[in-house]
């Protein structure tokens, strides 16, 4: 199962680095968007403590049934009387769902869809590009601000979209990686600080930032050894996440913008959020396509340093590795 498990992790990588995303009819995180979205409706309530409550058991329905359906999975391939068929199988459905956890190509798609408007000087395509991808509004952004959403968005994401599933990999196989996926895309649905959902997303919310405080560390030192790599400036990269990385109101998102920040010698700023970094304020498309190759190198090193060697020495430990 160890050496399964490791093979699931690259071949999950060569399928998104080729292939990206499928489309959303076709993607388990679009499904349980949409189970999120039908069960809301239901939580509603004129008390606040049931209210909450109806947001745990929002989480709780949402996990255990994309558990059930990974376990009976399993189950129907270990049906399988050849091992070596079995193990072809598993490895094959394994990289597939859990490529559809992570999202390299599809961060990068977004991305340059943006870089692309605004070189053909459509600011408002860029606007819309970049609402795809951030949660803040995009309709009065300049292009200035534009760029630099699209360069914060890539360090968040790297955790949300790339590095937090593939930890949990690493310690609990596909239903880690899964369930990591259902509070994170519940976590961008509904836990919003607004009178609609912040008691039902009061739940998720904070199981979102217990679940990314160790990966977003995480993410920020391997950010800072991928600078070194590309020849980005990593001194400066550990310098600025070490000082500016509590500055966010978010206990994690920090961490990765900061170490960015350092290494692209920029500065991310929010008037009265937030300020990471010593550099210019002004950003290019050139620092979007720095940031990029920051983040796809962050996801392999990452993998390299830390989920396949807690696969291993959980391997080590005599604990059963379930890819």
């Amino acid at each position: 199962m160890m050496i399964e498990s490791i093979i699931v992790i690259f071949f999950a990588l060569a399928i998104d680095f080729t292939f990206g995303d499928p489309k959303n009819k076709f993607h388990p995180t679009a499904w349980i968007g949409s189970l999120i979205a039908k069960l809301v409706p239901s939580l509603k309530n004129s008390s606040d403590n049931l209210e909450k409550l109806g947001g745990i058991f929002l989480i709780v329905i949402s996990c255990v049934a994309v558990v059930s359906l990974l376990s009976l999975l399993n189950i129907g391939i270990n049906l399988i009387s050849i091992d070596y068929l079995s193990a072809i199988v598993s490895i094959i459905i394994g990289g597939i769902l859990l490529k559809t956890t992570i999202a390299i190509k599809g961060m990068e798609k977004h991305a340059l869809a943006v870089v692309s408007s605004l070189e053909n000087d459509d600011l408002t395509s860029a606007r819309d590009n970049l609402s795809m991808i951030v949660k803040r509004k995009t309709k009065n952004l300049d292009k200035n601000h534009v760029l630099s959403g699209v360069v914060e968005s890539i360090s968040e994401n790297t955790v949300d979209g790339i590095t937090g599933p593939l930890f949990f990999f690493g310690f609990f196989g596909l239903p880690g990686a899964f369930v990591y996926r259902v509070i994170n895309t519940a976590d961008s649905m509904i836990a919003y600080k607004t009178n609609i959902f912040k008691n039902i997303g009061w739940f998720t919310a904070n199981s979102d930032k217990i679940l990314n405080y160790i990966p977003s560390r995480l993410t920020g030192l391997v950010m800072i050894l991928s600078s070194m790599v590309l020849g980005n400036d990593w001194k400066q990269s550990y310098k600025i996440m070490m000082r500016d990385g509590r500055n966010t109101q978010s206990p994690n998102a920090g961490y990765p913008m900061a170490a960015i920040a350092g290494a692209l010698g920029t500065k991310f700023e929010k008037l009265d959020y937030y300020s990471l970094g010593d550099g210019e304020i002004s950003f290019s498309s050139e620092h979007v396509k720095s940031a990029i190759s920051l983040m796809k190198m962050t996801s392999i090193i990452f993998c390299g340093i830390v989920v396949i060697p807690t696969i291993l020495l959980l391997s080590y430990l005599g604990w059963w590795i379930h890819a």
